[in-house]
């Protein structure tokens, strides 16, 4: 995990430096500034778009009295896009506009409920089933 960490802060901030210095070297600073400013720009609006279509959906289906699970996991998919979107980086760009992509979310969404079971609290804590005693009992008053 300290590995992932590391990789995470130091390597990804890197890889964006590296990639902004190559393209500042074939179309210049002022278009490669242009070009960042123009991806948070179009980024912030779509994940505007996005997230209120996501909002709606939520809205809609609690007022049907259903719970919104995938909705919700579809909104925080949409968030992180927009936190891509607005880091500085050509690389965080690309993963936030694919994180934009309804079909790839619907996909990740998919796989990470796939791989994470759903938990039903027990009451002794311990992750067991719990435990049911039957009997009988009467109300005095």
């Amino acid at each position: 995990m300290a590995l992932i960490l590391l990789l995470l802060f130091i390597g990804l901030p890197l890889i964006e430096i590296y990639l902004l210095i190559e393209v500042g070297s074939e179309i210049g600073a002022l278009p490669t500034i242009a070009l960042a400013i123009l991806t948070a720009v179009i980024g912030t609006w779509l994940v505007r778009i996005q997230g209120f279509g996501v909002l709606m959906r939520v809205r809609q289906m609690t007022d049907q009295g259903e719970v919104p699970a995938l909705e919700v996991m579809d909104g925080a998919l949409i968030l992180i896009a927009g936190l891509f979107l607005l880091l500085p980086g050509f690389m965080t760009d690309g993963v936030g506009f694919l994180l934009l992509i309804a079909p790839l979310r619907r996909f990740v969404i998919g796989r990470y409920v796939r791989i994470v079971p759903a938990r039903r609290p027990s009451p002794g804590g311990d992750g067991q089933e719990p435990k049911i005693i039957e009997g009988d009992y009467r109300r005095e008053d």
